[in-house]
């Protein structure tokens, strides 16, 4: 291993993935897999029909508790933080003063405490902007002894429910605690692929066993980075650091419904938060923007990536690719892009330049595949 590899944090799940086969490299400073022995599109399927599990520790856990935690929490998100019943998980967007997204994150409320998933990239950054805004109204505690699984697809409920028979009676976006394999976790029907499934906070010292318990169960199968990244386009979701970022605001992202009734204009708590002027102007007129998020299907076989130009008629430049790669499941390439709005509607046609080559594309309604979330 290089000297650049061994400053790279290590997972607990590390000799694991190593025994498993995994091909390891750096993301967000850690070491992490990308795809296994079976390979990328192989792990993308079994997902898609069975059960995949993925580790996830790179990302921040970050828990939020005293009295005004959720109040203070609400200073820095356009989210109702202040609604969430115990074990309702919402996603989140952390904006800075401008209205640009500084990291989008998910915040559950597990009643003595919130708990926040941020981006594993974003992670040291988030913490510091927490701890300087509203340190002093609430404790702000990172949870680096905590580890993340997420176990996706179609058959994770029975799998886990092998484990923790409560756990499949969780409904989208809800979370609780449970043992699993003897450990004390934390679980929420969620994730990051489109799936039904779970992600299970879980104190790093019994990852590796609870891992390998999961991994046992029929089924399931271990599943990288490459994967992970295919399914969530494929479910229209962003990916923070090109789809989304601090020069982005929610309505540039098409993230309008993540913003609650009661922080709109009328609400019983409109705007406090940051850049709410800005943010709540361009969601109430979205022909003043300059460019806004949309989903792109390829109209022949070339595989458009990120960050392609996109090209109007008379050739000239109307957005870029933000996110892109062919569909493992539709068999076409997919993408999504930031462009002028005037490019936005679905049906609308544009052509990404591809080394010197133009590649027609057609706007599409995300996600684009159904996503099979279990609300019960």
């Amino acid at each position: 291993m290089s000297s650049a590899a061994e400053a790279l944090l290590r997972t607990p799940l590390h000799a694991l993935h190593h025994e498993l086969g995994a091909r390891l490299v750096p993301f967000a400073g850690y070491e992490l897999p990308v795809q296994y022995s079976a390979g990328l599109l192989a792990e993308h399927r079994h997902t898609r029909e069975a059960a995949s599990l993925f580790d996830v520790s790179h990302m921040g856990q970050i828990r939020l508790h005293g009295p005004q935690a959720a109040a203070a929490l609400e200073t820095l998100l356009p989210q109702d933080i202040l609604g969430l019943a115990t074990g309702q998980q919402r996603y989140g967007l952390l904006l800075a003063d401008d209205g640009g997204i500084l990291d989008d994150l998910m915040v559950v409320q597990r009643g003595g405490d919130l708990l926040l998933v941020v981006n594993g990239a974003c992670r040291q950054a988030d913490l510091a902007h927490i701890r300087q805004r509203i340190g002093a109204a609430c404790a702000v505690e990172p949870l680096p002894q905590q580890a993340l699984l997420a176990l996706q697809g179609p058959l994770a409920a029975g799998a886990l429910a092998r484990l923790a028979p409560g756990a499949a009676g969780l409904r989208f976006l809800r979370g609780g605690f449970f043992t699993l394999d003897g450990a004390d976790c934390y679980v929420t029907r969620s994730g990051y692929t489109g799936e039904d499934g779970f992600e299970i906070s879980v104190p790093a010292g019994r990852a590796d066993a609870l891992a390998r318990a999961l991994l046992a169960q029929p089924g399931v199968a271990p599943a990288g980075l490459g994967a992970r990244n295919s399914l969530r386009l494929e479910a229209g979701l962003c990916l923070y650091g090109n789809d989304i970022n601090a020069t982005t605001t929610p309505a540039e992202a098409a993230l309008g419904w993540a913003i609650q009734k009661v922080r709109r204009p009328g609400g019983a708590r409109a705007g406090g938060f940051p850049g709410a002027g800005r943010v709540l102007a361009e969601l109430e007129a979205q022909q003043q923007l300059a460019h806004v998020r949309v989903g792109l299907a390829g109209l022949d076989r070339v595989p458009v990536r990120e960050p392609a130009q996109l090209l109007d008629a008379a050739g000239r430049t109307v957005g870029r690719v933000t996110s892109g790669l062919p569909s493992p499941t539709l068999g076409i390439p997919i993408a999504l892009a930031s462009v002028e709005p005037r490019f936005a509607a679905p049906g609308r046609r544009v052509d990404a330049s591809v080394r010197g080559r133009r590649v027609p594309l057609e706007v599409r309604a995300t996600p684009f595949v159904p996503t099979r979330y279990y609300r019960g």
